[in-house]
């Protein structure tokens, strides 16, 4: 069953902060935490950048909690092999409750060995070898669900971003990965209105922006399922919620998130000790109960600092 659990931003807070979070988080009665991986603060207000394999051993020493990244890329700062050592020694001081969340990184955090950003294509396949990380932890089967644009929009660009990254990712897992069954399901999701520009509006703004806006075509062919829903940017994770409510009100078993892109925030908000995608209150089902939680421990975020299209 999925948790709610404790975002712990390195970006703004100092190690003893953070740990100090983890500590009161495990006092709430969570069960788990999010902490991310950043080498660079998304601003310079922000001002932190703990290295997060050393705050993980000091959450390890003083919780019983499970501890996510989110997210950290395996490919271009860190070599994946010292970073196969850093999750392995984690697992163990956390006896088992380290899950590994992998990304295809930004170039705020991987460009600081001076190595050229790659172009928009070879981020497209790093975002499939990022997915292709949790193979052996995600569902063998999965629907992978593009974010859908509303008709209107559609007609006026004549092409969804979304639906062309999760063509080109299932094209590139279905050579690398071909036991793994992830299925396209382009209709599955529907934009039920023509939603304002989320540029340039609060967390909360974008969360009533999107509220309501997606609906499931036919709810059958979610139920019990373990859906994979790509998107091209995350910014605020507003629409990655507000898609994934509507999938589990439909009866998915799990909802597990890819994007491409992490738009920095110029503006950014507080969210240190805050639960992740944590306003459930606000979405009832239909019967009236809050949704306790949707989204797996390992939802992958896989990040960039700006959008291909």
């Amino acid at each position: 069953m999925a948790d709610i659990g404790v975002f712990l931003s390195s970006e703004e807070h100092g190690p003893e902060v953070l740990l100090q979070q983890a500590r009161w988080a495990q006092e709430a009665g969570f069960r788990s935490l999010l902490v991310s991986d950043h080498f660079h603060p998304w601003t310079d207000a922000q001002g932190e950048s703990p290295f997060v394999w050393s705050v993980i051993g000091a959450i390890a020493a003083a919780t019983d909690l499970q501890v996510t990244t989110g997210v950290t890329c395996p490919t271009v700062r860190i070599s994946p092999v010292v970073l196969a050592q850093a999750a392995a020694t984690a697992q163990r001081l956390l006896g088992g409750r380290f899950v590994f969340g992998v990304g295809s990184g930004e170039a705020l955090n991987e460009h600081v060995l001076g190595d050229r950003w790659p172009s928009a294509p070879v981020r497209q396949d790093m975002l499939a070898e990022a997915i292709a990380e949790l193979a052996a932890d995600a569902p063998p089967e999965m629907l992978v669900v593009p974010v859908p644009l509303h008709r209107s929009k559609y007609a006026e660009r004549g092409f969804n971003q979304a639906r062309s990254l999760a063509v080109h990712a299932l094209e590139s897992l279905a050579k690398t990965h071909p036991e793994w069954r992830l299925k396209l399901a382009s209709s599955t999701l529907m934009r039920l209105r023509a939603t304002e520009s989320q540029a340039g509006l609060t967390m909360h703004q974008r969360r009533q922006n999107v509220r309501g806006a997606f609906t499931v075509s036919d709810p059958a062919a979610v139920s019990l399922k373990h859906i994979l829903v790509v998107d091209d940017i995350f910014t605020t994770g507003a629409t990655a919620r507000a898609a994934a409510l509507a999938l589990a009100r439909a009866g998915a078993a799990s909802v597990w998130v890819a994007t491409l892109a992490r738009a920095v925030r110029s503006n950014p908000y507080r969210r240190g000790s805050t639960a992740l995608f944590n306003d459930a209150q606000d979405d009832p089902d239909p019967a009236g109960n809050a949704l306790d939680g949707i989204f797996e421990g390992a939802s992958i975020y896989s990040s960039h600092d700006q959008s291909s299209f």
